[in-house]
């Protein structure tokens, strides 16, 4: 019998955990031509197609070709086939050597950014990091290589998880409003500026936001930007560079 995800009164596990193996090999009536690799990559194309609230085994299965009870071959529940694209999700972008003779201020602007980059490619990716343990095989190798880059700043062992909690809290927020923007305007059909322009000029006819946006002025023109995209770096890299900076700081106070 497939178990239901979300029992009333039972704790989430994981699909990374003894009893959740990986199943492989054919027999026992299990469909040809399917594997939770397979399976996990149709998962992430439907989701980023469609997103999290439209997916569901049904759904996943007819993408596939084959019946519902097929997929629950591979996966037990729901839950455990939303890991594991999320965990997929995090095996897409490349993390620096161990042994790369490269500055950790470099470093960890370039995770930084891929971070960012996976949470604006792949909206439904937020809402799933805050729901599973992220134990999976990717989020661990990209974890270490956040932990080993902010254990060279200099930090003390006891201010090493607060560091990576401002710099990658400040990531996952702005990627997640990001993404939810970008996937507003791509159900508008309008391209991100032409979305961005028809906002602004309707909250300057609304009484209450056209005040503070006139007082807001000066600092809107000093952003800079001639597109969103633009400003959207600029404002990221800028609030890196100060988080860095105070890396930087507290290491020099000691």
């Amino acid at each position: 019998m497939v178990k239901e995800a979300g029992a009333r009164g039972a704790a989430r596990t994981s699909v990374w955990l003894a009893g959740k193996e990986r199943r492989g090999g054919r027999g026992g009536g299990q469909p040809s031509g399917l594997d939770r690799d397979r399976i996990t990559e149709a998962t992430v194309r439907l989701l980023d197609a469609e997103g999290l609230a439209k997916f569901s085994m049904r759904r996943l299965a007819a993408e596939l070709n084959v019946t519902a009870m097929s997929v629950y071959w591979y996966v037990d529940t729901k839950d455990d086939l939303l890991e594991l694209a999320l965990d997929a999700a995090f095996g897409e972008f490349p993390l620096p050597a161990p042994d790369a003779d490269t500055d950790w201020r470099e470093q960890l602007r370039g995770l930084a950014a891929a971070y960012r980059a996976q949470l604006v490619r792949h909206p439904w990716l937020s809402p799933l990091a805050g729901r599973y343990l992220n134990i999976g095989p990717n989020h661990l190798a990209f974890s270490h290589t956040v932990q080993r880059v902010i254990r060279r700043t200099g930090l003390p062992a006891h201010r090493v998880t607060s560091a990576i909690s401002a710099v990658f809290q400040f990531v996952y927020g702005y990627g997640t409003i990001e993404g939810q923007f970008l996937s507003r305007t791509a159900d508008s059909g309008m391209s991100p500026d032409d979305y961005y322009g028809q906002a602004m000029r309707s909250v300057l006819e609304h009484g209450p936001t056209a005040d503070f946006l006139r007082e807001s002025k000066e600092l809107m023109d000093a952003r800079g930007g001639d597109t969103v995209a633009e400003m959207l770096d600029r404002d990221f890299t800028f609030a890196l560079d100060l988080l860095i900076a105070g890396i930087e700081a507290m290491v020099a106070r000691g």
